[in-house]
């Protein structure tokens, strides 16, 4: 899953609630584990999805593009206290 907050929204917030919102209705929908993949520089969004319940699991060598450029990212999990509901 993907969460991208524009520029002008950056810093305030919006990142971590957009993540908790998606959270929660994966779990209303019988969701339990979700996976982001970001790039390693990006340390904001790491830390909001630390702060929301994931944590890093993996990396992945040249896995996404940006700017025409092939890039790494980490995978980040998280898996919901609410199995099987």
């Amino acid at each position: 899953m993907s969460v991208y907050v524009g520029k002008s929204y950056r810093g305030i917030g919006v990142g971590r609630k957009l993540l908790k919102a998606l959270i929660r209705a994966s779990e209303e929908a019988g969701i339990w584990t979700l996976e982001s993949g970001i790039f390693p520089e990006n340390t904001a969004s790491i830390r909001s999805h630390e702060a929301c319940g994931f944590r890093k699991v993996g990396f992945r060598e040249r896995i996404g593009e940006l700017d025409g450029k092939w890039k790494d990212t980490i995978l980040m999990e998280r898996r919901s206290k609410v199995v099987g509901s």
